[in-house]
Order: C-alpha cells, then structure tokens, then sequence
C-alpha cells in the first residue's frame, strides 16, 4: 500500500514528540539526558582523566590557563511503535462510503506515522491485535523498515477478537519502558483500554486515535433495520428513528467516561470520525507546539 499523497502533503509541519525524557544516545530528534561530546552544547565542566583531546575546549585553555570539556546533550532516538485494533468492528464502514471501512483509516494514520518517525531518524514498530493473536513488525529504521510496515499493512484484514491476557503479554515483550505506542482503534474493547492503561503505568508514554462512523457520531437512521454487533453477529431490530435520542445519549455518556480514563491514565487521545481528513488526529497530537 502507498500513503496518499494528499495526506502526505499535509503532513508537513508534523513532528513526534514526546513528552517524557528519553536517555538512549543516538541520532533521532529528541533531547535525552545522557552528556558527551554531541551535537548541541551544554556547558563546560572541568577536565577529568580519561576524557577524550578533542572534547578540550582548547582557546578557553589558552585564555585561562585551565582544561575544561565542552559538554553537549546527546540527542536520542525515539522508538515508536504502532499498534492496531484489527478485529472484527474495524472492518466497519459508513454505508455512504463501504469500501472505506475503520481498518483502512487505521492502515492509511499507521503508515502516516511511519513516515513521520523514519523521517525524524527514529525507529518504529507494528503490533497488530485482532483474530485471537498478535502480529507485528520489530522496530527499525529507514527505507527498508518502511517497507516492511506498508507490506504489513497492505495484508491486514479485521476479523476475530482480541487474545487473551496471556498472549498479550507479547506486547510487553517487545515495548520497552520509554517507548511511544500509539494505539488505533475504535477502543469499544475494553480490553484495548486497559492494555493502554498498563503501558502508561509502565513507562511507555500512549497516545490513542479512536475510529469513529459517522453513524456512531450522528446515528443518521431512520427507517426501521437490524443492527448487527460485527464481533458476534447477534442482530437486534429496531426502528432507526425511535432509537436515535436515546442512542445519542448513551453513546455521548460512554465516550465522556472513556475521555475521562484516558486523562486519568496520562494518555494523549484524539478520535477521528471516517468523514474527516486523516491528517486531523495526526494534528491534534504531532502539531509543533502541542503535546
């Protein structure tokens, strides 16, 4: 799959940021706390054996008659990894647009990021949850790792539920503490919640990007119809019309709770509906100046 070059467009002025210090050394985009001779100064401190000639300050020796080091802030890489709710409810779409279903924007924002942190010169990783088990793509870099994640991606299918607790502990096999995961989904599972919950606790920073339809966002029916619960297929008739206060209500209550837990838990949200720009969640959380 490809990322859309409209969303590639808007994309621009997009930066993954994140909020807790990062310790690790390398070439990303994010300041870490660990000192050495990097690539942004700090300060001077006074010379102690075993430091390295080159990191001797020497025209400030010349004009004091002391050896001091010029310590810099190191800057660190970020690791990103992406994970998708790929069960069953994804796989639905807006009958004003059925070939565009939940998963699809999920795969197009997946892939949008990947761009944004391979861009930055960090490492990003795929997790898929959905059909009772978990697939992913290691964490990497550069074009090549962007390869792997779009074959991912172009393979995915929604279908299933999610797996129990103790195939999820795969998750925490491969995110290490300081990590970044962006979850996506539409967070109906609460599974999905509580998992997002345990890594916030745990020291990987969450961000989340709940998929909406435009019909669980206006509930636009009004004729009568069956609504069929796409995990379990249990089909419940009723009239679109009658329905809909009542629907509106519930649904605005549930989503104020889950807002709410998300806060309480220090996860950055946003939620999506499948008649907006793609790029808007992305925004909401990866604008300059935000986050």
């Amino acid at each position: 799959m490809a990322l859309d070059p409209a969303l590639r467009a808007r994309l621009r002025g997009l930066r993954i940021t994140p909020q807790r210090a990062f310790a690790r050394a390398g070439m990303g985009q994010h300041r870490g706390r660990e000192r050495g001779t990097g690539l942004e100064f700090s300060q001077y401190r006074a010379y102690e054996p075993g430091d390295a000639p080159k990191a001797i300050d020497w025209k400030l020796y010349a004009r004091s008659d002391r050896l001091f080091v010029r310590e810099a802030e190191r800057e660190s890489p970020l690791t990103v990894w992406v994970l998708i709710d790929t069960s069953a409810s994804m796989g639905q779409a807006d009958e004003e647009r059925p070939a565009f279903a939940r998963l699809d924007a999920a795969r197009q924002l997946a892939l949008a990021v990947c761009e944004l942190a391979i861009g930055q010169g960090d490492r990003v990783g795929l997790l898929c949850v959905g059909r009772d088990r978990i697939d992913g793509a290691p964490a990497g870099a550069g074009p090549r790792q962007r390869d792997r994640v779009r074959l991912m991606l172009d393979g995915l299918q929604a279908g299933g539920g999610w797996p129990d607790a103790a195939r999820l502990s795969q998750v925490w096999e491969r995110i290490a503490a300081d990590d970044l995961v962006l979850v996506l989904g539409d967070l109906f599972e609460p599974a999905s919640v509580a998992l997002a919950e345990r890594l916030a606790a745990a020291r990987r920073e969450v961000l989340a990007i709940q998929l909406l339809t435009v019909g669980e966002r206006d509930f636009p029916y009004r004729d009568g119809r069956r609504f069929v619960e796409p995990e379990t297929g249990e089909a419940v008739p009723g009239d679109g019309a009658a329905l809909r206060e009542d629907f509106l209500a519930r649904f605005g209550a549930a989503q104020g709770a889950l807002v709410s837990r998300l806060d309480a838990a220090g996860i950055r949200y946003a939620s999506h509906v499948l008649d907006a720009p793609l790029d808007t969640p992305l925004r909401a959380l990866f604008a300059q100046g935000r986050g």
